[in-house]
């Protein structure tokens, strides 16, 4: 096979999946890659888990592939995922019999091996913060979920074995994109030692990147000022495709047709996106130096890539382990002119004095201004008190950070008295009973030989 085409499926649990309709049918693919999770979302799958063993996993894949994989089967297209989330098999099962109740076929392969929560919770074990160097100590007892960032090397594998659908847990964003194209031109992962194999791997890895984030890998999110406005047609955006050759050299376009704008400015956008060393860019399969990466922009929503260097991964995975953090209540209250910014100052200085006489528990009283500071914060400052005093309203948005839930439950009933006896022309309460449970991130790293030998694929039953 002399290039294969591979397009990009979800960015993030919830994201739109019409788009991916418009590559399989028009854009050729032969791989849909769907990335469903972050840091945030390990935490929501945690709370569906606690709530029913049985979830665990980004719900939105059952529908997802419900509606796409009629589409994908008429065109020979495979599917990769992590939707797995937290219960990788929960999700293979909930699929599975999505599908069979729907008279649709399926060989779906299942990766599991990234839950390292019981070498965490060892009293015995190190794993201090990745960023910090605090000890993991603190924490250890309030552990809830740990999972490391596997490879791409047991997608390939299961690719090679005939799976149609692939659903992992925890991967590495990346590493959903280059399995199937290891898989397709036959790349050693495992092992990977000479310049040229490593080249190809950090060529296959940067592709992964710049289609991880859906839409914005063409032209969504895209903040250059003064040059945003000319992505063409955001309601119907087509999410990047990469035609991937043989040497790793790609081209990264989309579906005709659609909107969104694939150029040299929005691909190098997607290309920085989120990377701290751009010569020196960590995944479990291969070290990226970006460094000498071109990119050719050949008009027409083609931007050819090339370049891309690499180096032997290390001997660590990289962890993101959640933690029971205490439980958040907040309330949103807006003030009117006029002296609405006064309004809201003394409201606050209410609020402390309550909470200081009722000695409620809390750990912070955190304070913001929708509309004023919210976006940037201390990036940007706010005016002089008279000209916010000018504003026709003020919002704002007060969260009790606190280890107790009754004080979390208890901080909405602070507010409802003052629509009659606090400060003029309120305009409303919001959130008065939206307490949630926090989650901390504690970000580590664990021998990757210790994780990688329990790997695993399963074959679930054939749908039918």
């Amino acid at each position: 096979m002399n290039s294969i085409r591979i397009g990009a499926g979800l960015g993030f649990y919830g994201d739109a999946w019409e788009p991916i309709a418009a590559s399989i049918e028009r854009g050729g693919v032969q791989f849909i890659a769907s990335d469903h999770l972050a840091e945030l979302t390990l935490a929501i799958l945690q709370k569906d888990r606690q709530r029913d063993a049985l979830l665990g996993y980004a719900r939105d894949v059952v529908p997802l592939l419900l509606r796409l994989w009629p589409l994908m089967q008429r065109h020979g297209v495979r599917f990769v995922c992590n939707a797995g989330g937290l219960n990788p098999r929960g999700a293979a099962t909930a699929v599975t019999a999505a599908l069979a109740a729907k008279g649709l076929k399926a060989r779906v392969a299942v990766v599991s091996g990234d839950d390292v929560l019981p070498r965490l919770q060892d009293a015995g074990a190190g794993f201090p913060h990745l960023f910090t160097g605090a000890s993991a100590d603190a924490v250890r007892e309030r552990l809830v979920f740990a999972n490391a960032y596997l490879g791409a090397a047991p997608i390939a594998r299961a690719l090679d074995e005939g799976a149609d659908i692939v659903i992992t847990g925890r991967v590495a964003d990346a590493a959903l994109f280059l399995g199937p194209i290891a898989h397709a031109h036959g790349w050693r992962i495992e092992g990977a030692s000479e310049g040229a194999e490593l080249d190809r791997l950090a060529q296959g890895l940067t592709v992964g990147h710049l289609l991880e984030c859906s839409g914005q890998g063409s032209g969504g999110n895209f903040g250059a000022q003064g040059m945003w406005q000319s992505i063409p047609d955001l309601a119907h955006i087509g999410y990047p495709i990469a035609e991937v050759w043989a040497d790793g050299s790609a081209l990264i376009t989309k579906a005709p047709g659609t909107g969104g704008r694939v150029n040299f400015d929005t691909v190098r956008q997607q290309l920085l996106y989120e990377v701290h060393n751009p010569h020196a860019y960590r995944s479990p399969d291969v070290v990226l130096d970006m460094g000498g990466i071109r990119l050719d922009d050949e008009g027409q929503d083609r931007v050819r890539l090339t370049g891309a260097r690499g180096s032997a991964p290390g001997d660590q995975l990289k962890v993101v382990a959640g933690f029971r953090d205490g439980y958040k209540a907040e309330v949103t209250w807006g003030f009117s002119w006029p002296d609405a910014w006064d309004k809201s100052q003394q409201a606050q200085a209410t609020i402390r004095t309550l909470l200081r006489e009722k000695r409620i528990p809390h750990d912070e009283l955190y304070v913001e201004y929708p509309g004023l500071n919210s976006a940037h914060g201390p990036l940007a400052p706010l005016p002089a008190p008279d000209a916010l005093n000018q504003l026709n309203e003020v919002w704002t948005r007060l969260v009790l950070r606190t280890p107790d839930k009754a004080a979390a439950d208890g901080f909405g009933r602070l507010f409802p008295w003052m629509g009659l006896s606090g400060p003029a022309y309120t305009c409303g309460f919001t959130g008065l009973h939206n307490v949630s449970e926090l989650l901390g991130i504690w970000p580590t790293l664990v021998d990757r030989r210790e994780v990688e030998a329990g790997v695993t694929v399963e074959w679930m039953e054939v749908a039918s």
